[in-house]
């Protein structure tokens, strides 16, 4: 029974393979026509709203926010409005927003290919109560990540569930109905969805010659009842007399009432509206990021956003009885981070600790305070011991999957992984996150570590080259570097961290070479560029020259020269050039037969991201994201997003790979908005590093463009084995187990070979350490098409906390052990919501003593006082704050008659701030908004206590709990006479 199933289900995703089954808005390209996509209305949502965001900040905080708040927005545009940095020169990196933005629209985008037969997640069939049942149980698991500060997994559902938001402007006859605004009712799961066309309703006519302008029923339209169009690829059944979606692939729009009404493009059966519902698409994904803003904060909205310059410090430490100053370096690097970027833009965005030894790792520690940082690295002591393997890989795995893609981790070590085994999973998660991890490993050098042992004595034991290789295999594979120094000259080689830890910094040219041989290296320095710093690792007898532009070289038997100056400790040299303003061609040399590494980088604003796509096939192909590695021998596609500046022109992006030998050139397509797609023609095996070059006309002192070079740092390695795997939930409840189904076959110049036999070794590892069964391999037989199946299971412990996120890698290795691909899924742990009310307002009383002097407006205050409750079955209040108004803000908690919380809110402010509103935010996230509003009278009779609106009844209970917030006093030579009357007004 399993083995049909599975094998339905992979016959149902290779269907869905076939792009025509897409019925949705385009999902990340529309190649002809003006048609708008999941990936644009996702992005101009997402920009919009946070501009506003910063908007309001700014605002708060008496800044200007220069920005024009529309459709022409970018991410580099809206970062800089952002920044308080103030300087249209200055240098700031936008790639975390770039790849923050770019994981939402690509979950968007995946749900046409892991729920293209759903209704409920395109709202098809008339499905209304589960589409919004698939928005509101996605946006109450966004709210349980923000709140444990897993944003990255809080992107990713919700990119999925505004694809299901989107699709309802498209899918149902909102748009024809004459509605201009969203549909607020799919966000809230407390009202009613109203109007809706019974089942028994017929809602359309036949079109007419193709023509399906006017094939909706004209009593649906003047009743006002909703309807969605059935699709279905298999049968033409439908509802007599019901709407289809449309399109040559849906059966049922060929039975009576022929036709369809979908919007998803120009060409559609309503396409004539498209824009119409795109716009809707784009205002309905704005309001429910502003719920989810209002929920989770300014500052944690921001971060969802991933709006932050600066990178995360991610520390694996060591903490065996030989680690004592290697702690101890670490402490003192990242408190002088800390110390000196407090306060700045480049402060760290957030920290990352994770000690490891034997037979324990963890636990995380993940924080935004650096104080709380501090604590707990402080706390770190250097203690046990006895064998020498440590759980190096497992305190790395955590640290892959809890920083956001493209950090940087650094691992402080002195001892070989015991859990070796975990090197292809490591690998895994590195290509996926395009993460840096860099070794500092100590006294590798002398060959020989001491220990102190259980006994009081010590012990010694050489670390094999194998063991050291792990190390470097891994930082070659995210573009790191292995270092490795003695203990007393760590410090020596700790900049390293400092310079990585510098605002927007980039990578020039990267190249390792290994065997090693002489060879000389070139690569551009563009006019952007500042702080320039090369890193060559390598055998203490390498030697190499550095040539400039204008043709100075300096060797290194030079530490201070004309060009760099430059300091050496094990087996790193690092080079710091002592000028900005050579641009041009430059040159490293080298001359080494053995294994050795060069990295350049400098700071720079001009920088891009990239992200493995796939093709689906059929007449109107469109693309998805590529989990795993791309298949050698045949095409693979990149879709590059250039960053930090608008009036870049790409003009090359090839693969080459590490030896050197050889070297691809891809076919660049504008997608807008600096986005390109870049395609590769028979890819083959092996490593591959991406390199972009370009020109940059954004300086007007110069004539020319500038020509710049950018490489990205994690390696693009190609397989020849197909590893799919998919998951239909997202989210997972405690308690419960998820089956996840994969395919495996053979891929001969980057198609199945479906006559191929095998055995593939299958691993399947998360980073929870939840329980998890797999097969330990899978065989593909004799007539099954190439391909052979498996299931995972994974089970989530009941007493998880909602919010947490869990990543599961499978990978898929051949009887040789040669080649090796692997899928990378990732999940929310998200309890069901039974609370879906918000907060219930009452006022208790209003003050009224302005006085009807404007001159003392300012000296003068009002006062109202509300009860806010969540009911005897609510989740409780977690937080109230003032949304508009210069006020005062104190709360307190007390216990009603009828044995609920009640948080009593006073609100104190100037006779000059006329409004107030507050927002109350209950512990699973819904929000209720309360508004209050001084109107100033025309005519100056004294004005005592008015009635309110609702007066509660008396609470005697002490308050068990009181906290305060404080606005900005407005005050004003031009109040007119002011009696206040406060009426509180339910949102």
């Amino acid at each position: 029974m399993m083995a049909a199933t599975e094998s339905l289900m992979f016959l149902v995703v290779t269907i869905l393979s076939l792009s025509g089954l897409i019925h949705s808005f385009k999902p990340l390209f529309s190649f002809s026509g003006n048609s708008m996509t999941h990936r644009v209305i996702t992005q101009r949502a997402v920009l919009r709203k946070t501009a506003e965001v910063c908007r309001d900040i700014a605002a708060s905080e008496g800044r200007d926010f220069r920005l024009s708040i529309d459709d022409s927005l970018s991410a580099d545009k809206v970062q800089r409005a952002c920044s308080t940095i103030g300087t249209s020169t200055s240098v700031l990196s936008t790639v975390m927003f770039h790849t923050s933005i770019a994981n939402m629209y690509f979950s968007n985008a995946i749900v046409d290919v892991v729920f293209a037969l759903s209704e409920r997640h395109h709202f098809d069939d008339e499905t209304f109560e589960g589409g919004r049942d698939v928005i509101t149980s996605g946006v109450s698991a966004v709210k349980a990540s923000v709140k444990l500060d897993n944003f990255v997994a809080g992107r990713w559902t919700l990119g999925r569930l505004c694809h299901t938001l989107q699709d309802f402007y498209s899918h149902s006859n909102w748009v024809e109905l004459g509605k201009t605004a969203p549909y607020s009712s799919l966000i809230r799961p407390d009202e009613p969805l109203v109007n809706l066309a019974g089942p028994n309703t017929p809602t359309c006519r036949n079109c007419i010659g193709g023509n399906c302008a006017d094939n909706l029923l004209p009593d649906l339209l003047q009743q006002g009842l909703l309807t969605s169009g059935y699709f279905n690829i298999f049968s033409s059944a439908k509802p007599e007399g019901k709407c289809s979606h449309g399109g040559f692939l849906d059966w049922t729009s060929r039975r009576d009432p022929v036709g369809g009404i979908n919007k998803d493009d120009l060409g559609s059966s309503h396409g004539s509206l498209h824009h119409k519902a795109a716009d809707l698409a784009v205002n309905a994904t704005m309001e429910l990021l502003e719920d989810i803003r209002v929920s989770v904060g300014d500052k944690n909205f921001l971060r969802l956003m991933g709006l932050s310059q600066s990178s995360v410090l991610c520390f694996v430490i060591d903490t065996t009885g030989s680690m004592s100053d290697d702690i101890a370096e670490a402490k003192r690097v990242s408190f002088d981070i800390i110390d000196r970027k407090r306060g700045t833009q480049e402060e760290p965005s957030a920290y990352i600790l994770v000690p490891f030894n034997d037979p324990g790792f963890g636990p995380l520690i993940l924080t935004t305070d650096a104080d709380v940082f501090k604590d707990n690295i402080n706390k770190l002591t250097a203690s046990g011991g006895g064998d020498i393997p440590e759980l190096c890989l497992s305190g790395l795995q955590l640290a892959l999957t809890a920083a956001p893609p493209s950090s940087e981790i650094f691992v402080f070590t002195d001892a070989p992984a015991k859990d070796a085994h975990l090197k292809s999973t490591i690998t895994a998660l590195i290509e996926s996150r395009k993460t840096v991890v860099t070794f500092m490993l100590t006294d590798v050098l002398a060959g020989r570590r001491r220990r102190r042992n259980f006994q009081g004595g010590y012990s010694s034991r050489r670390i094999s080259q194998s063991d050291t290789q792990l190390y470097r295999d891994l930082a070659r594979a995210s573009g790191g570097q292995a270092i490795e120094v003695t203990k007393s000259d760590l410090s020596l080689v700790t900049s390293i961290i400092e310079d990585s830890s510098a605002n927007a910094v980039v990578t020039v040219f990267q190249v390792v070479r290994n065997p090693g041989k002489p060879d000389n290296f070139t690569f551009t320095v563009d006019g952007s560029l500042r702080n320039m710093t090369a890193y060559i690792t390598g055998a203490s007898s390498l030697t190499f020259t550095l040539t400039s532009s204008t043709g100075v070289s300096q060797s290194s038997s030079q530490s201070s020269g004309p060009l760099a100056s430059f300091t050496t400790a094990g087996n790193l040299r690092r080079l710091s050039w002592n000028t900005d303003n050579q641009t041009g061609s430059w040159e490293i040399s080298v001359d080494s037969n053995n294994p050795y590494s060069v990295k350049v980088t400098g700071q720079s604003s001009v920088n891009f991201i990239f992200n493995l796509v796939e093709a689906h096939k059929g007449a109107h192909g469109d693309f998805s994201l590529k989990e795993g590695r791309a298949l050698s021998g045949g095409n693979a596609s990149l879709l590059v997003s250039v960053t930090g500046s608008d009036t870049v022109k790409v003009t090359e992006v090839t693969l080459f790979d590490t030896s050197g030998s050889t070297e691809v050139n891809g076919t660049l397509q504008s997608v807008g908005s600096g986005n390109f797609l870049v395609t590769f023609s028979a890819v083959p095996a092996g490593d591959f590093m991406v390199c972009l070059r370009g020109e940059d006309s954004s300086s007007t002192s110069r004539s020319t463009p500038s020509i710049f070079q950018r490489q990205a740092s994690t390696l693009i390695k190609t397989s020849s084995i197909s590893l799919t795997a998919q998951v239909n939930n997202t989210s997972i409840e405690p308690g419960s187990t998820i089956s996840i189904p994969f395919t495996v076959a053979t891929a001969i110049n980057g198609v199945v070979n479906d006559t191929a036999t095998g055995t593939f070794t299958v691993r399947a590892n998360n980073d929870r350490s939840y329980t998890s069964t797999s097969p330990n391999s899978v065989t593909v037989a004799q007539g099954s098409g190439g391909k052979a199946n498996g299931t995972v299971t994974l089970t989530v412990p009941a007493n998880v906390t909602s919010g947490t996120d869990v990543t599961l890698t499978i990978e898929a290795e051949n009887a040789a052990a040669t080649d090796i691909n692997y899928a990378v899924i990732r999940m929310s742990v998200a309890a069901k919501v039974s609370d879906v009310t918000r907060p219930v307002c009452r006022e208790v009383s209003t003050s009224r003593n302005c006085p009807s002097s404007s001159s003392l407006c300012a000296s003068s205050q009002w006062k109202f006082i509300a009860n806010l409750t969540d009911g005897i079955n609510g989740t409780g209040i977690d937080s109230v704050a003032i949304r508009q108004g210069n006020g005062t803000l104190n709360t307190s908690t007390v216990a009603g008659a009828g044995g609920e919380n009640i948080t009593v809110a006073t609100y104190i402010a100037s006779c000059c701030s006329q409004n107030v509103e507050l927002s109350a935010v209950d512990k699973v996230g819904n929000v209720g908004t309360c508004v209050g509003q001084a109107r100033a009278l025309t005519t100056a009779v004294p004005v005592t206590t008015a009635a309110p609106v609702t007066t509660a009844a008396p609470v005697t209970a002490a308050a068990v709990n009181t906290t305060s917030s404080g606005g900005h006093t407005v005050s004003t030579s031009h109040c007119l006479l002011i009696a206040v009357v406060v009426s509180l007004l339910w949102k």
